[in-house]
């Protein structure tokens, strides 16, 4: 451990993980890296972990029995420091309990375990979050890896994605807010392929909820590829902004709020119900295929 960030190496393969927001900051296999590097001008981030909410809550804040706490995009998990629980060369396990801090947002207790392991050519994300509350514990949670676009130094033209099923070709609306409307809005896809182009993101993130796949490859023209296979999490999400060079291969367990929503947390779609003293388990593995 280095102050505030961990180095893994397994053979070839490469990771940097920030004990902030327990992010993955840097991955690579050899020499060829992957991540986005934060450009607070564009996007600021890297790799962030959703938690306890996922997208935008109206009126940047949640309900609960009638009382309003104030929440932030994607929640707070990534703004919150963890602790190192386990460590080896090539894996670690980090943690974040409820406190005074986090109960000014979200009145429950839990343990929010995130772990990356990295083997082969492949980086593995693991969340698993306990209810050590006596209540049931509304919860939603996701991966938001930012990726470099172009990938191993190719230009940005040529870049798709590849779903594992055929997706239906629309989307829904984001409204103003990052709220998800009832409308929806085309997509050009060529079978289970998604060619990249900046217009793509013109009208924010392509959501795909519900997907049919349980994994994508993001492919570049000359040949490199990033399989991303997910776990538990039903929701995949594709996002940049026209011109940024990075993409964000998303998987989610719920999404933002819809357009008029004002309801108490547990009535929030798509929301995960955990019973005290259980736990729910949810991961992405990446694979760099050249």
């Amino acid at each position: 451990m280095n102050g505030d960030q961990i180095e893994l190496r397994s053979a070839q393969n490469r990771a940097t993980i920030l004990l902030k927001g327990a992010e993955v900051a840097s991955w690579s296999v050899s020499g060829l890296e992957t991540i986005w590097k934060p450009d607070p001008s564009i996007w600021d981030r890297s790799s962030p972990i959703l938690f306890p909410v996922v997208g935008w809550c109206r009126d940047a804040h949640i309900r609960v029995r009638d009382h309003a706490y104030p929440m932030g995009v994607h929640g707070f998990a990534a703004h919150q420091h963890f602790r190192v629980v386990e460590q080896s060369n090539h894996a670690v396990k980090l943690l974040l309990r409820d406190s005074p801090e986090t109960r000014k947002y979200y009145p429950f207790a839990f343990e929010l375990v995130v772990s990356h392991e990295i083997f082969g050519s492949s980086l593995c994300s693991t969340l698993t979050i306990r209810n050590t509350g006596q209540e049931v514990l509304p919860f939603a949670c996701g991966l938001h890896p930012g990726f470099r676009w172009p990938l191993g130094g190719a230009d940005r033209e040529g870049h798709a994605i590849e779903f594992s099923a055929r997706e239906e070709p629309v989307v829904p609306v984001i409204a103003p807010g990052g709220l998800f409307s009832e409308a929806t809005r085309p997509v050009t896809m060529k079978d289970r392929r998604l060619d990249m182009a900046d217009d793509l993101f013109a009208q924010e993130a392509l959501c795909f909820l519900n997907s049919r796949s349980r994994s994508v490859e993001y492919i570049a023209p000359h040949g490199v590829r990033l399989r991303a296979d997910f776990v538990n999490l039903p929701h995949l999400a594709l996002w940049s902004k026209p011109g940024a060079p990075f993409i964000c291969i998303e998987a989610w367990t719920s999404h933002g709020d819809p357009v008029g929503f004002d309801g108490d947390i547990f009535h929030k779609p798509s929301m995960i119900h955990l019973e005290s003293q259980a736990e729910s388990r949810h991961s992405g593995t990446f694979t760099l295929k050249r």
